[in-house]
């Protein structure tokens, strides 16, 4: 079985490109600040608006700062708001699809017409709502993000727990006399993680990008921390007469969210239970 998995990964030759630059990425976030050539807040005198060079790789900003260690820098806040607003959505999400798909009536009732009623608002607009009351800054926007992605993961969850609950083995661990919170945890949960999974690396995606978006209208990073979104609002006032302001955070941006997409459709191919024979 694992062989056909990895046959049918390889086969597509982008899937490595982007493995590789999501471990890029994540090497970067770890390791990337203790090997950036500058402070992320560093002003070099005299080195305002520079071009791409070998002292500056990619240029500098309004404010002398070297752009490659920021871009850096960024990487780590960028991989920690995609995943931590990720966790929050798929942790809320994955309870409240058990509670609704397990026990079902009243419970499957009120949950999801909760959950429709959250997906009758746009995602951004519901993170801005929430940031509006909770005030900017990087945390309230992971709790924003994560809130407004909670509900794909609570109908993802509960249709899966719908099939999986009639099946044999967990119809025969009931008759055994298991409690529910061991038939869930036991049987029903690991059955299910596969989608929650190929989901949570999706939602990563869009949770980097929404996490920009709102940095970029100014509800989430603050000056000067070195978020993409940020820098993109910082660039676009010098967009002509220095084109690598916006290119390079814009580029960053771009890849991360692209490669997260195209490693989230293999892994769906490969944990399609209907690839398997």
């Amino acid at each position: 079985m694992y062989r056909k998995q990895w046959n049918k990964f390889r086969a597509k030759k982008i899937n490595f490109l982007a493995a590789g630059f999501v471990a890029l990425l994540l090497f970067t976030a770890l390791f990337g600040p203790r090997l950036a050539p500058y402070s992320a807040r560093h002003q070099v005198p005299g080195s305002v608006l520079t071009s791409p060079s070998s002292a500056h790789w990619f240029g500098t900003d309004s404010l002398g700062r070297d752009l490659f260690s920021r871009v850096i820098h960024g990487t780590r806040i960028t991989v920690i708001m995609g995943v931590s607003a990720t966790f929050i959505a798929a942790f809320l999400g994955l309870v409240q699809g058990l509670i609704a798909g397990y026990y079902g009536r009243m419970w499957d009732t009120v949950i999801m017409r909760f959950t429709d009623i959250l997906l009758s608002i746009p995602g951004i607009l519901l993170a801005i709502t929430i940031i509006a009351v909770l005030g900017p800054g990087l945390n309230n926007v992971v709790i924003a993000i994560g809130i407004g992605s909670m509900p794909q993961f609570t109908r993802v969850v509960r249709g899966s727990v719908l099939a999986v609950k009639e099946e044999d083995y967990v119809t025969g661990a009931r008759a055994l006399g298991q409690n529910d919170f061991l038939i869930i945890v036991r049987h029903v949960l690991p059955n299910i993680m596969g989608p929650v999974i190929v989901l949570a690396t999706l939602r990563v995606a869009a949770a980097v990008l929404n996490a920009a978006a709102l940095s970029f209208v100014g509800l989430g990073a603050q000056p000067p921390t070195p978020e993409w979104g940020a820098m993109l609002n910082e660039a676009r006032r010098y967009m002509r007469q220095a084109w690598w302001y916006t290119v390079f955070p814009g580029g960053a941006l771009a890849l991360t969210v692209l490669s997260i997409n195209i490693l989230g459709d293999s892994l769906r191919d490969i944990l399609d239970p209907r690839t398997y024979y």
